[in-house]
C-alpha cells in the first residue's frame, strides 16, 4: 500500500470558503451539502484556515450571550492548519489518522489547496488494494 498515494484518492471537488464569507452563509452551506468541515482559502487559492461544525458552534454560543449571530469565517476558522503532501503514501496517512483522530486533512502543494483526504478515502484505497491482492493470490 506504500505505492498508493494520497493524490490518487483525495477529493478534489471541494466546498471552500473565503475568510470574508458570512458565518451564517457558511452554516447554510454546511447544512445544504451535509458537510462537517471545509477549507478556507484566499483569493489565490492558498489555504489559510479550516472551518468545522465545532467552530460554528461558537456562533450559536455567541448568539446566546450577545443576541447576534454575526461575523465572518475568519473570526471562527482554525489556524494554523495541519496539511498533508499529495505524495504521502496511504499507509502513512492511515497512521496519521490513527494518531491524531481527525476526520480529514487538506492536501496542499506549494501552499495551494489541491484536495482533501478523509478517513473514508483511506478505507477506499485499502479496500481496492486488498481486493486486488486477493485476485493475485
Amino acid at each position: 500500500m506504500k505505492s498508493l498515494k494520497v493524490k490518487d484518492y483525495m477529493a478534489t471537488r471541494l466546498i471552500t470558503f473565503s475568510p470574508k464569507t458570512n458565518v451564517v452563509e457558511a452554516m447554510d452551506e454546511f447544512l445544504k451539502h451535509s458537510i462537517s468541515g471545509a477549507p478556507v482559502v484566499d483569493e489565490e487559492g492558498n489555504l489559510v484556515g479550516l472551518l468545522s461544525e465545532v467552530d460554528l458552534m461558537q456562533v450559536i454560543v455567541q448568539d446566546s450571550y450577545y443576541d447576534e449571530a454575526a461575523g465572518i469565517v475568519a473570526d471562527y476558522m482554525r489556524t494554523p492548519v495541519d496539511t498533508v503532501d499529495p505524495n504521502l503514501d496511504i499507509y502513512a496517512m492511515a497512521e496519521k489518522f490513527l494518531k491524531e483522530h481527525r476526520r480529514r486533512y487538506p492536501v496542499v502543494r506549494n501552499g495551494k489547496l489541491i484536495g482533501q483526504i478523509s478517513r473514508r478515502d483511506v478505507l477506499r484505497a485499502a479496500e481496492e488494494f486488498l481486493q486486488h491482492k486477493a485476485t493475485w493470490a
